[in-house]
């Protein structure tokens, strides 16, 4: 005997919005709001009336809570379903595909579909999701009369290239697409109270953005202020106890880069002092690949140095690199010498210079992150011909979407974004890793 399915029930704002829904919906909420519940109600309901629904996530891991969901509550209804196909059949001729669109210009085609449901467009590749949608998603909906589409998402920036922002804002795409507005206060599972800590927790454009669902324009914004950097308007002593010290290298793509050194960054990470990170020394160079199998392990022991003299409870963290070109050949290096070093984790090296950023804000806006002294000073560094402190040049002087950020050597920007992303990092699924 087939059991009945039971649906999640809506709360009030995802009610209003899906008895207000066209053909073409966009759905621009919050973080915390509830889409996912909304986007698993709307695929089971047309799949337990023997409709056919296609999901579609920019990455797979995005697809693992959706299926676990729908295939709980299709369960009294369930034909057959596999994970590995990304499919789940009912008995009544209903269907659920899941799909992931990066780099995958095909998925759709072939199909068709009542329902399709696009998890986190504004986080799809600009370039390319548009003609994925157009070349391939919206034709599977041609030859199902009454079909539907709905795009739910987080805004990612003021991008007139980004796909989500065109659905929302391009005047012909508008005229197709209804657009749904629903900030996370319009959750009413959500306490005001701890709406408000996260507001006080966040960088000011990233609750606009995350939160209250806005587009909003980084570009221009200088995103790491080196006021924050410091207390009272000054630099810190080095602390005089703290967890451990760790280093962070970012190399060179290859030999004879023009703009890309070999830089390191030192730091204190403590899990109970107000000033939870500090950076404690730093170093930028141009060497070549021979050079730096002697250059790694002075890094090795002036990490252990540091260790002792900040007393690190725990002693070196070692060494984090990232494990591409030359960093793939260090920790070859490192493994054979015996010196401690691992690979930064991928997550967070295929986030991109913006996503790193993004990641690092709140710790930094928090005042998590600050310089020492002995950093702060360290103005006689010469690169390239130029003197000066570069590891506050290059973290002051980051910009959101820099078109000429290709054109300046950023190397101290990213072991100081890595850094962060390792040890405070809290956004767009990123978990400091050594605090896990």
């Amino acid at each position: 005997m087939i059991q009945d399915v039971v649906l999640p029930t809506f709360h009030t704002r995802q009610a209003e919005i899906y008895r207000q829904r066209g053909r073409f919906n966009t759905v621009r909420c919050g973080r915390r709001w509830g889409k996912t519940l909304a986007m698993v109600t709307i695929a089971c309901d047309a799949a337990a009336k023997g409709r056919r629904v296609g999901l579609f996530t920019p990455e797979h891991k995005q697809l693992q809570e959706p299926y676990e969901q729908i295939l709980s509550i299709l369960q009294p209804i369930k034909q057959r379903a596999s994970k590995t196909e990304g499919t789940i059949r009912t008995v009544n001729g209903g269907l659920v595909d899941f799909w992931t669109l990066n780099d995958n210009e095909l998925a759709g085609r072939g199909r068709e579909y009542d329902l399709v449901m696009v998890d986190e467009a504004a986080f799809t590749k600009n370039g390319q999701m548009m003609g994925i949608w157009e070349r391939s998603i919206q034709p599977t909906m041609v030859t199902r009369p009454n079909s539907s589409a709905w795009m739910f998402s987080t805004p990612n920036g003021n991008d007139p290239e980004n796909f989500f922002w065109l659905l929302c804002n391009d005047a012909k795409l508008k005229s197709e697409f209804v657009e749904h507005y629903a900030p996370t206060s319009s959750n009413p599972y959500v306490p005001a109270a701890e709406l408000e800590k996260e507001r006080e927790r966040k960088h000011p454009l990233i609750f606009q953005q995350e939160f209250l669902a806005e587009f909003v324009d980084f570009s221009g914004v200088a995103f790491f202020s080196i006021d924050k950097l410091l207390v009272e308007g000054k630099p810190v002593a080095y602390p005089r106890g703290c967890d451990q010290v760790l280093a962070v290298v970012d190399c060179a793509a290859k030999d004879g880069t023009e703009h890309d050194g070999t830089a390191v960054s030192f730091w204190a990470l403590s899990t109970i002092a107000a000033n939870s990170l500090v950076c404690l020394d730093w170093d930028i160079v141009v060497i070549e690949g021979a050079t730096l199998e002697t250059w790694i392990p002075n890094i090795a022991r002036r990490c252990e140095d540091l260790a002792k003299e900040c007393r690190a409870r725990f002693g070196s963290g070692g060494i984090w690199i990232e494990d591409a070109s030359a960093g793939t050949i260090l920790l070859q290096q490192c493994s054979n010498r015996g010196i401690s070093a691992q690979a930064l984790p991928s997550i967070l090296t295929a986030k991109g210079k913006d996503g790193r950023a993004m990641n690092a804000i709140d710790p930094v806006h928090r005042g998590e992150v600050k310089i020492s002294e002995y950093a702060f000073d360290k103005n006689d560094v010469s690169f390239k011909g130029v003197t000066r402190n570069h590891f506050l040049s290059q973290v002051s002087g980051f910009r959101i979407g820099d078109k000429g950020a290709a054109r300046r050597a950023d190397d101290l920007l990213d072991t100081f974004c890595y850094a962060i992303g390792i040890t405070l990092g809290d956004q767009n699924g990123i978990t400091g890793v050594m605090r896990a």
